[in-house]
Protein backbone atom coordinates (compact mmCIF):
# COMPACT_ATOMS: atom_id res chain seq x y z
CA UNK A 1 0.00 0.00 0.00
CA UNK A 2 2.82 2.39 0.82
CA UNK A 3 4.31 1.88 -2.63
CA UNK A 4 0.93 2.69 -4.15
CA UNK A 5 0.67 5.80 -2.00
CA UNK A 6 4.15 6.85 -3.08
CA UNK A 7 3.09 6.53 -6.72
CA UNK A 8 -0.02 8.59 -6.04
CA UNK A 9 2.02 11.32 -4.39
CA UNK A 10 4.53 11.45 -7.22
CA UNK A 11 1.78 11.60 -9.83
CA UNK A 12 -0.04 14.25 -7.83
CA UNK A 13 2.92 16.52 -7.44
CA UNK A 14 4.03 16.00 -11.02
CA UNK A 15 0.60 16.90 -12.35
CA UNK A 16 0.06 19.74 -9.94
CA UNK A 17 3.38 21.46 -10.50
CA UNK A 18 4.20 20.54 -14.13
CA UNK A 19 7.65 21.60 -15.20
CA UNK A 20 8.60 22.91 -11.75
CA UNK A 21 12.26 22.28 -10.95
CA UNK A 22 12.30 24.54 -7.90
CA UNK A 23 11.41 23.81 -4.28
CA UNK A 24 7.95 22.26 -4.15
CA UNK A 25 6.38 25.22 -2.35
CA UNK A 26 8.16 27.83 -4.48
CA UNK A 27 5.82 27.80 -7.48
CA UNK A 28 4.70 30.41 -9.95
CA UNK A 29 1.13 31.73 -9.50
CA UNK A 30 -1.43 29.76 -11.47
CA UNK A 31 -3.46 31.96 -13.84
CA UNK A 32 -7.25 31.96 -13.74
CA UNK A 33 -7.65 30.09 -17.03
CA UNK A 34 -5.12 27.42 -15.99
CA UNK A 35 -6.94 26.85 -12.71
CA UNK A 36 -10.26 26.45 -14.50
CA UNK A 37 -8.77 23.87 -16.84
CA UNK A 38 -6.84 22.01 -14.18
CA UNK A 39 -9.79 21.22 -11.91
CA UNK A 40 -12.06 19.99 -14.70
CA UNK A 41 -11.18 16.30 -14.31
CA UNK A 42 -11.43 13.86 -11.42
CA UNK A 43 -7.77 13.00 -11.88
CA UNK A 44 -6.65 16.60 -11.49
CA UNK A 45 -8.91 17.18 -8.51
CA UNK A 46 -7.48 14.09 -6.84
CA UNK A 47 -3.94 15.24 -7.60
CA UNK A 48 -4.61 18.62 -5.96
CA UNK A 49 -6.04 16.85 -2.90
CA UNK A 50 -3.01 14.57 -2.59
CA UNK A 51 -0.83 17.68 -2.64
CA UNK A 52 -2.78 18.93 0.40
CA UNK A 53 -2.17 15.62 2.20
CA UNK A 54 1.53 15.82 1.32
CA UNK A 55 2.01 18.72 3.74
CA UNK A 56 1.40 16.30 6.62
CA UNK A 57 4.54 14.41 5.64
CA UNK A 58 6.58 17.53 5.14
CA UNK A 59 5.59 19.27 8.39
CA UNK A 60 6.36 16.24 10.56
CA UNK A 61 9.60 15.14 8.87
CA UNK A 62 11.35 18.29 7.73
CA UNK A 63 15.02 17.98 8.61
CA UNK A 64 15.49 19.69 11.99
CA UNK A 65 12.04 21.32 11.74
CA UNK A 66 9.55 18.61 12.75
CA UNK A 67 6.16 19.70 14.09
CA UNK A 68 6.06 16.44 16.05
CA UNK A 69 9.20 17.46 17.95
CA UNK A 70 8.00 21.03 18.51
CA UNK A 71 5.06 19.54 20.40
CA UNK A 72 7.27 17.02 22.22
CA UNK A 73 10.41 18.79 23.48
CA UNK A 74 8.73 21.24 25.91
CA UNK A 75 7.05 18.37 27.78
CA UNK A 76 8.30 16.44 30.81
CA UNK A 77 8.46 13.08 29.04
CA UNK A 78 11.81 13.55 27.27
CA UNK A 79 14.94 15.66 27.07
CA UNK A 80 16.12 17.24 23.82
CA UNK A 81 19.40 15.32 23.75
CA UNK A 82 21.71 15.55 20.75
CA UNK A 83 25.49 15.70 20.81
CA UNK A 84 25.78 18.58 23.27
CA UNK A 85 24.13 21.84 24.33
CA UNK A 86 25.01 23.42 20.98
CA UNK A 87 23.54 20.66 18.82
CA UNK A 88 20.57 22.17 16.96
CA UNK A 89 19.99 25.31 19.10
CA UNK A 90 16.32 25.73 18.05
CA UNK A 91 15.58 22.31 19.56
CA UNK A 92 17.60 23.08 22.70
CA UNK A 93 15.57 26.30 23.13
CA UNK A 94 12.36 24.25 23.11
CA UNK A 95 13.66 22.04 25.91
CA UNK A 96 14.58 24.89 28.27
CA UNK A 97 11.81 27.35 27.29
CA UNK A 98 14.28 29.83 25.83
CA UNK A 99 12.51 30.00 22.47
CA UNK A 100 11.31 33.22 20.92
CA UNK A 101 9.75 34.53 17.69
CA UNK A 102 12.88 33.70 15.66
CA UNK A 103 12.99 30.00 16.59
CA UNK A 104 13.34 28.20 13.25
CA UNK A 105 11.37 25.09 14.20
CA UNK A 106 8.40 27.05 15.52
CA UNK A 107 8.47 29.21 12.39
CA UNK A 108 8.44 26.05 10.26
CA UNK A 109 5.35 24.75 12.06
CA UNK A 110 3.49 27.99 11.42
CA UNK A 111 4.52 28.04 7.76
CA UNK A 112 3.72 24.41 7.06
CA UNK A 113 0.21 24.66 8.50
CA UNK A 114 -0.57 27.70 6.39
CA UNK A 115 0.89 25.98 3.33
CA UNK A 116 -1.52 23.14 4.09
CA UNK A 117 -4.42 25.57 4.44
CA UNK A 118 -3.49 27.13 1.10
CA UNK A 119 -3.48 23.80 -0.69
CA UNK A 120 -6.76 22.74 0.91
CA UNK A 121 -8.30 26.06 -0.16
CA UNK A 122 -7.29 25.40 -3.77
CA UNK A 123 -9.33 22.20 -3.70
CA UNK A 124 -12.31 23.59 -1.80
CA UNK A 125 -12.63 26.69 -3.97
CA UNK A 126 -11.94 25.18 -7.39
CA UNK A 127 -13.38 21.65 -7.39
CA UNK A 128 -17.08 21.72 -8.23
CA UNK A 129 -19.29 19.21 -6.34
CA UNK A 130 -20.66 17.70 -9.54
CA UNK A 131 -20.26 14.04 -8.55
CA UNK A 132 -20.03 11.91 -5.43
CA UNK A 133 -16.26 11.61 -5.90
CA UNK A 134 -15.80 15.36 -6.11
CA UNK A 135 -18.01 15.90 -3.07
CA UNK A 136 -15.76 13.47 -1.20
CA UNK A 137 -12.62 15.27 -2.42
CA UNK A 138 -13.96 18.59 -1.15
CA UNK A 139 -14.87 16.95 2.16
CA UNK A 140 -11.34 15.57 2.55
CA UNK A 141 -9.91 19.01 1.83
CA UNK A 142 -12.18 20.52 4.48
CA UNK A 143 -10.95 17.94 6.97
CA UNK A 144 -7.35 18.81 6.14
CA UNK A 145 -8.01 22.53 6.41
CA UNK A 146 -9.65 21.91 9.77
CA UNK A 147 -6.64 19.89 10.93
CA UNK A 148 -4.19 22.62 9.95
CA UNK A 149 -6.30 25.33 11.58
CA UNK A 150 -6.60 23.22 14.74
CA UNK A 151 -2.81 23.04 14.94
CA UNK A 152 -2.57 26.83 14.65
CA UNK A 153 -5.22 27.42 17.33
CA UNK A 154 -3.91 24.85 19.82
CA UNK A 155 -0.26 25.88 19.54
CA UNK A 156 -0.31 29.59 18.74
CA UNK A 157 -3.72 30.64 20.06
CA UNK A 158 -4.44 32.96 17.15
CA UNK A 159 -3.80 33.55 13.48
CA UNK A 160 -5.50 34.70 10.28
CA UNK A 161 -8.45 32.65 9.04
CA UNK A 162 -7.69 32.40 5.33
CA UNK A 163 -10.35 30.66 3.25
CA UNK A 164 -9.42 31.88 -0.24
CA UNK A 165 -6.28 32.26 -2.35
CA UNK A 166 -4.95 35.72 -1.63
CA UNK A 167 -3.45 38.23 -4.03
CA UNK A 168 -0.14 39.78 -2.85
CA UNK A 169 -1.98 42.97 -1.92
CA UNK A 170 -4.15 40.92 0.48
CA UNK A 171 -1.40 39.19 2.46
CA UNK A 172 -1.93 41.31 5.60
CA UNK A 173 -4.92 39.62 7.16
CA UNK A 174 -6.36 40.30 10.62
CA UNK A 175 -5.58 37.79 13.33
CA UNK A 176 -8.47 35.89 14.90
CA UNK A 177 -8.43 34.53 18.43
CA UNK A 178 -8.67 30.87 19.42
CA UNK A 179 -12.46 30.70 19.67
CA UNK A 180 -12.97 32.02 16.15
CA UNK A 181 -10.47 29.54 14.71
CA UNK A 182 -12.08 26.63 16.56
CA UNK A 183 -15.46 27.76 15.21
CA UNK A 184 -14.05 27.54 11.68
CA UNK A 185 -12.63 24.09 12.44
CA UNK A 186 -16.04 22.93 13.68
CA UNK A 187 -17.76 24.32 10.57
CA UNK A 188 -15.33 22.59 8.23
CA UNK A 189 -15.57 19.28 10.07
CA UNK A 190 -19.36 19.23 10.24
CA UNK A 191 -19.50 19.86 6.50
CA UNK A 192 -16.83 17.25 5.84
CA UNK A 193 -18.58 14.56 7.89
CA UNK A 194 -21.58 14.65 5.56
CA UNK A 195 -19.58 13.49 2.53
CA UNK A 196 -16.70 11.47 3.93
CA UNK A 197 -16.81 7.67 3.64
CA UNK A 198 -16.34 5.28 6.51
CA UNK A 199 -12.85 3.89 6.95
CA UNK A 200 -14.12 0.44 5.91
CA UNK A 201 -15.37 1.84 2.60
CA UNK A 202 -11.90 2.81 1.40
CA UNK A 203 -9.94 0.54 -0.92
CA UNK A 204 -6.60 -0.70 0.41
CA UNK A 205 -4.60 1.87 -1.55
CA UNK A 206 -6.67 4.74 -0.11
CA UNK A 207 -6.63 3.99 3.61
CA UNK A 208 -4.32 6.96 4.25
CA UNK A 209 -7.23 9.30 3.45
CA UNK A 210 -9.48 10.91 6.03
CA UNK A 211 -12.66 9.04 6.91
CA UNK A 212 -15.89 10.06 8.58
CA UNK A 213 -14.43 8.75 11.83
CA UNK A 214 -11.30 10.87 11.38
CA UNK A 215 -13.43 14.01 11.12
CA UNK A 216 -15.68 13.04 14.04
CA UNK A 217 -12.62 12.36 16.21
CA UNK A 218 -11.03 15.72 15.35
CA UNK A 219 -14.37 17.38 16.00
CA UNK A 220 -14.51 15.82 19.46
CA UNK A 221 -10.93 16.93 20.13
CA UNK A 222 -11.69 20.48 19.00
CA UNK A 223 -14.72 20.69 21.30
CA UNK A 224 -12.63 19.28 24.15
CA UNK A 225 -9.96 21.95 23.67
CA UNK A 226 -12.71 24.57 23.40
CA UNK A 227 -14.15 23.29 26.72
CA UNK A 228 -17.49 22.34 25.17
CA UNK A 229 -17.69 19.00 26.90
CA UNK A 230 -21.19 17.79 26.04
CA UNK A 231 -20.56 18.45 22.34
CA UNK A 232 -17.17 16.75 22.61
CA UNK A 233 -18.66 13.65 24.22
CA UNK A 234 -21.30 13.44 21.50
CA UNK A 235 -18.74 13.66 18.71
CA UNK A 236 -16.59 10.94 20.27
CA UNK A 237 -19.67 8.78 20.77
CA UNK A 238 -20.20 8.85 17.00
CA UNK A 239 -16.72 7.41 16.51
CA UNK A 240 -17.12 4.75 19.18
CA UNK A 241 -20.60 3.62 18.16
CA UNK A 242 -19.60 3.32 14.50
CA UNK A 243 -17.70 0.09 15.31
CA UNK A 244 -15.15 1.12 12.68
CA UNK A 245 -12.29 1.13 15.20
CA UNK A 246 -11.04 -0.96 18.11
CA UNK A 247 -8.05 -1.33 20.39
CA UNK A 248 -5.38 -3.53 18.85
CA UNK A 249 -4.94 -6.51 21.12
CA UNK A 250 -1.14 -6.62 20.98
CA UNK A 251 0.27 -3.29 22.19
CA UNK A 252 3.86 -4.42 21.56
CA UNK A 253 3.41 -4.24 17.77
CA UNK A 254 1.09 -1.23 17.68
CA UNK A 255 3.75 1.23 16.46
CA UNK A 256 5.51 -1.09 14.03
CA UNK A 257 5.01 -1.00 10.28
CA UNK A 258 2.99 -4.21 10.42
CA UNK A 259 0.22 -2.37 12.29
CA UNK A 260 0.00 0.73 10.13
CA UNK A 261 -3.55 1.68 9.12
CA UNK A 262 -4.75 -1.09 11.41
CA UNK A 263 -7.88 -1.38 13.50
CA UNK A 264 -6.71 1.28 15.96
CA UNK A 265 -5.71 3.84 13.34
CA UNK A 266 -8.10 6.78 13.05
CA UNK A 267 -5.73 9.01 11.06
CA UNK A 268 -2.02 8.73 10.37
CA UNK A 269 0.73 10.14 8.18
CA UNK A 270 2.30 7.72 5.73
CA UNK A 271 6.01 7.56 4.90
CA UNK A 272 7.92 5.23 2.59
CA UNK A 273 11.36 3.59 2.47
CA UNK A 274 11.47 3.30 -1.30
CA UNK A 275 12.79 6.69 -2.41
CA UNK A 276 16.37 5.52 -1.98
CA UNK A 277 17.92 8.70 -0.61
CA UNK A 278 21.68 8.79 -0.11
CA UNK A 279 23.90 11.51 1.35
CA UNK A 280 23.99 13.30 -1.99
CA UNK A 281 20.29 13.15 -2.88
CA UNK A 282 18.59 13.63 0.50
CA UNK A 283 16.40 16.75 0.60
CA UNK A 284 18.31 18.75 3.20
CA UNK A 285 16.94 22.21 3.91
CA UNK A 286 14.40 24.37 2.17
CA UNK A 287 10.80 23.74 1.26
CA UNK A 288 11.21 20.34 -0.34
CA UNK A 289 9.02 17.28 -0.50
CA UNK A 290 9.83 14.62 2.10
CA UNK A 291 8.60 11.06 1.61
CA UNK A 292 10.65 9.41 4.34
CA UNK A 293 10.61 10.14 8.06
CA UNK A 294 14.00 11.55 9.00
CA UNK A 295 12.57 12.40 12.44
CA UNK A 296 12.92 8.77 13.52
CA UNK A 297 16.63 8.82 12.69
CA UNK A 298 17.10 12.09 14.57
CA UNK A 299 15.46 10.64 17.66
CA UNK A 300 17.14 7.23 17.83
CA UNK A 301 19.59 6.57 20.69
CA UNK A 302 22.95 8.10 19.80
CA UNK A 303 24.95 5.50 17.93
CA UNK A 304 28.24 6.57 19.56
CA UNK A 305 27.14 5.07 22.87
CA UNK A 306 24.31 2.66 22.09
CA UNK A 307 24.83 -1.09 22.03
CA UNK A 308 21.44 -2.58 21.04
CA UNK A 309 21.80 -6.18 22.14
CA UNK A 310 18.64 -8.01 21.11
CA UNK A 311 16.30 -5.02 21.45
CA UNK A 312 15.73 -4.79 17.69
CA UNK A 313 16.77 -1.13 17.78
CA UNK A 314 19.66 0.53 15.97
CA UNK A 315 21.51 3.73 16.71
CA UNK A 316 20.31 7.19 15.71
CA UNK A 317 21.43 10.76 16.29
CA UNK A 318 20.47 11.04 19.93
CA UNK A 319 17.55 13.46 20.23
CA UNK A 320 14.40 12.89 22.33
CA UNK A 321 15.73 10.77 25.21
CA UNK A 322 13.06 9.60 27.68
CA UNK A 323 13.13 11.03 31.19
CA UNK A 324 13.50 8.73 34.17
CA UNK A 325 10.34 10.21 35.70
CA UNK A 326 8.30 8.77 32.82
CA UNK A 327 9.77 5.32 33.39
CA UNK A 328 8.91 5.71 37.08
CA UNK A 329 5.30 6.53 36.13
CA UNK A 330 4.99 3.18 34.33
CA UNK A 331 6.41 1.42 37.38
CA UNK A 332 4.07 3.23 39.76
CA UNK A 333 1.11 2.21 37.60
CA UNK A 334 2.22 -1.44 37.61
CA UNK A 335 2.17 -1.29 33.82
CA UNK A 336 4.58 -3.79 32.32
CA UNK A 337 2.75 -4.23 29.00
CA UNK A 338 3.08 -0.67 27.72
CA UNK A 339 6.38 -0.02 29.51
CA UNK A 340 8.14 -2.78 27.58
CA UNK A 341 6.86 -1.38 24.26
CA UNK A 342 7.56 2.25 25.12
CA UNK A 343 10.68 2.71 27.23
CA UNK A 344 13.71 0.80 28.56
CA UNK A 345 15.78 1.58 31.62
CA UNK A 346 19.51 0.95 31.51
CA UNK A 347 18.92 -2.22 33.53
CA UNK A 348 16.28 -3.34 31.02
CA UNK A 349 18.68 -2.65 28.16
CA UNK A 350 21.47 -4.63 29.78
CA UNK A 351 19.09 -7.49 30.51
CA UNK A 352 18.53 -7.70 26.74
CA UNK A 353 22.25 -7.86 26.05
CA UNK A 354 22.68 -4.18 25.23
CA UNK A 355 24.46 -1.31 26.91
CA UNK A 356 24.96 2.45 27.07
CA UNK A 357 28.63 3.35 27.26
CA UNK A 358 28.48 7.02 28.35
CA UNK A 359 26.13 7.77 31.20
CA UNK A 360 27.36 11.39 31.23
CA UNK A 361 26.36 12.03 27.62
CA UNK A 362 24.32 15.16 26.92
CA UNK A 363 20.62 14.75 27.69
CA UNK A 364 20.85 11.12 28.77
CA UNK A 365 18.56 10.40 31.71
CA UNK A 366 19.00 6.66 32.01
CA UNK A 367 16.40 5.45 29.51
CA UNK A 368 15.94 4.43 25.87
CA UNK A 369 12.80 5.09 23.84
CA UNK A 370 11.21 2.01 22.24
CA UNK A 371 7.98 3.50 20.85
CA UNK A 372 8.74 4.87 17.36
CA UNK A 373 12.24 3.49 17.84
CA UNK A 374 14.94 3.23 15.19
CA UNK A 375 14.62 -0.27 13.75
CA UNK A 376 16.78 -1.72 11.02
CA UNK A 377 13.87 -3.60 9.46
CA UNK A 378 11.79 -0.42 9.03
CA UNK A 379 14.20 1.46 6.80
CA UNK A 380 15.82 0.83 3.44
CA UNK A 381 17.73 2.22 0.48
CA UNK A 382 21.44 2.81 0.02
CA UNK A 383 21.64 4.73 3.32
CA UNK A 384 19.37 3.33 6.02
CA UNK A 385 19.54 6.48 8.16
CA UNK A 386 17.84 8.51 5.42
CA UNK A 387 15.02 6.16 4.47
CA UNK A 388 12.78 5.50 7.46
CA UNK A 389 9.21 4.66 6.49
CA UNK A 390 7.50 4.23 9.86
CA UNK A 391 4.21 6.14 9.96
CA UNK A 392 3.20 8.73 12.55
CA UNK A 393 -0.18 8.08 14.16
CA UNK A 394 -1.93 11.44 14.49
CA UNK A 395 -5.17 10.08 15.98
CA UNK A 396 -5.67 6.56 17.27
CA UNK A 397 -8.58 4.90 18.96
CA UNK A 398 -7.04 4.72 22.45
CA UNK A 399 -6.67 8.50 22.34
CA UNK A 400 -10.32 8.78 21.29
CA UNK A 401 -11.42 6.63 24.23
CA UNK A 402 -9.40 8.65 26.73
CA UNK A 403 -10.63 11.97 25.32
CA UNK A 404 -14.17 10.57 25.42
CA UNK A 405 -13.64 9.59 29.06
CA UNK A 406 -12.45 13.11 29.85
CA UNK A 407 -15.29 14.80 27.96
CA UNK A 408 -17.93 12.60 29.60
CA UNK A 409 -16.48 13.19 33.06
CA UNK A 410 -16.45 16.95 32.57
CA UNK A 411 -19.99 16.77 31.16
CA UNK A 412 -21.15 14.96 34.31
CA UNK A 413 -21.30 11.34 33.12
CA UNK A 414 -18.71 9.48 35.19
CA UNK A 415 -20.26 6.10 34.48
CA UNK A 416 -19.54 6.32 30.76
CA UNK A 417 -16.21 8.04 31.44
CA UNK A 418 -15.11 5.13 33.61
CA UNK A 419 -16.17 2.59 31.00
CA UNK A 420 -13.96 4.16 28.32
CA UNK A 421 -11.05 4.68 30.68
CA UNK A 422 -11.18 1.07 31.81
CA UNK A 423 -11.22 -0.23 28.24
CA UNK A 424 -7.77 1.30 27.74
CA UNK A 425 -6.55 -0.01 31.08
CA UNK A 426 -7.86 -3.49 30.36
CA UNK A 427 -5.75 -3.72 27.18
CA UNK A 428 -2.71 -3.10 29.43
CA UNK A 429 -3.84 -5.83 31.86
CA UNK A 430 -4.55 -3.24 34.57
CA UNK A 431 -7.42 -3.32 37.04
CA UNK A 432 -10.26 -0.79 36.75
CA UNK A 433 -9.29 2.67 37.94
CA UNK A 434 -9.84 3.78 41.51
CA UNK A 435 -9.83 7.17 43.16
CA UNK A 436 -10.23 10.53 41.44
CA UNK A 437 -11.33 9.87 37.87
CA UNK A 438 -9.84 13.02 36.36
CA UNK A 439 -6.44 12.26 37.85
CA UNK A 440 -6.78 8.68 36.62
CA UNK A 441 -7.45 9.95 33.09
CA UNK A 442 -4.41 12.23 33.27
CA UNK A 443 -2.21 9.40 34.48
CA UNK A 444 -3.50 7.10 31.78
CA UNK A 445 -2.90 9.61 29.00
CA UNK A 446 0.66 10.14 30.20
CA UNK A 447 1.67 6.51 29.80
CA UNK A 448 -0.64 5.39 27.00
CA UNK A 449 0.22 8.32 24.71
CA UNK A 450 3.85 9.04 25.62
CA UNK A 451 6.05 10.11 22.67
CA UNK A 452 3.00 10.83 20.51
CA UNK A 453 3.23 14.62 20.70
CA UNK A 454 0.24 15.20 22.98
CA UNK A 455 1.68 15.58 26.51
CA UNK A 456 2.67 19.26 26.35
CA UNK A 457 -0.67 20.42 24.96
CA UNK A 458 -2.48 18.23 27.52
CA UNK A 459 -0.64 19.96 30.36
CA UNK A 460 -1.48 23.36 28.87
CA UNK A 461 -5.22 22.74 28.51
CA UNK A 462 -5.48 21.13 31.95
CA UNK A 463 -3.75 24.10 33.56
CA UNK A 464 -1.10 21.75 34.97
CA UNK A 465 1.87 23.12 33.02
CA UNK A 466 3.05 25.63 35.65
CA UNK A 467 3.28 22.96 38.35
CA UNK A 468 4.72 20.21 36.16
CA UNK A 469 7.02 22.28 33.94
CA UNK A 470 7.95 25.23 36.14
CA UNK A 471 11.29 23.71 37.09
CA UNK A 472 12.15 23.35 33.38
CA UNK A 473 11.64 27.08 32.74
CA UNK A 474 7.92 27.30 31.94
CA UNK A 475 6.58 30.80 32.66
CA UNK A 476 2.87 31.17 33.44
CA UNK A 477 1.15 33.63 31.13
CA UNK A 478 3.76 33.15 28.41
CA UNK A 479 4.48 29.58 27.46
CA UNK A 480 0.85 28.49 27.12
CA UNK A 481 1.29 29.65 23.51
CA UNK A 482 4.16 29.51 21.10
CA UNK A 483 5.32 32.88 19.76
CA UNK A 484 4.03 34.17 16.46
CA UNK A 485 7.05 33.91 14.11
CA UNK A 486 8.99 37.12 13.70
CA UNK A 487 8.67 36.98 9.91
CA UNK A 488 4.88 36.99 10.27
CA UNK A 489 4.96 39.96 12.64
CA UNK A 490 7.27 41.87 10.29
CA UNK A 491 5.31 41.12 7.13
CA UNK A 492 1.77 41.41 8.49
CA UNK A 493 0.93 44.83 9.89
CA UNK A 494 -2.34 43.44 11.27
CA UNK A 495 -0.75 40.76 13.44
CA UNK A 496 0.18 41.01 17.11
CA UNK A 497 2.65 39.03 19.20
CA UNK A 498 1.64 36.63 21.95
CA UNK A 499 2.18 37.68 25.55
CA UNK A 500 5.74 37.52 26.89
CA UNK A 501 7.57 37.46 23.56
Amino acid sequence: MKTQLKVLLVVALTAFFIGCQKDFLDVDPIGKLTVEKFYNTDKDATSALIAAYDILQWMNARDWNSAYLVKTFPSDESTVGGGDSGDQPPYQELGNFNYGPSNATITAVWQSNYFGIYRANLVINNVKPESELRKQIIAEAKFLRAYYFFEIASMFGKGPIILTELAPSEYSQPFEETEAIYNQVVKDLNEAIEDLPLKSQYAAEDVFRASKGSAQALLGKTYLYAKKYAESAAAFESVISSNEFALQENFSTLFLQESEFGVESVFEVSFVTTVGYDWGTFQWGGNRAMENNITWQLTGPRGDYFQPGNTGLIGGWGFNYPQQSLYDAFVAAGDTVRKKASILSLADLRAQGGDWTNENSWGWDGCIRVKYGTRGDETGGPVNELNYGTNLRLIRYADVLLMAAEANHLAGNDSKAGTYLNQVRDRANLAPYSGDIMQAIKNERRIELCFEGVRFLDLIRWGDAPAVLGSYGFVTGKHERYPIPQDEIRNNSLSSQNNGY
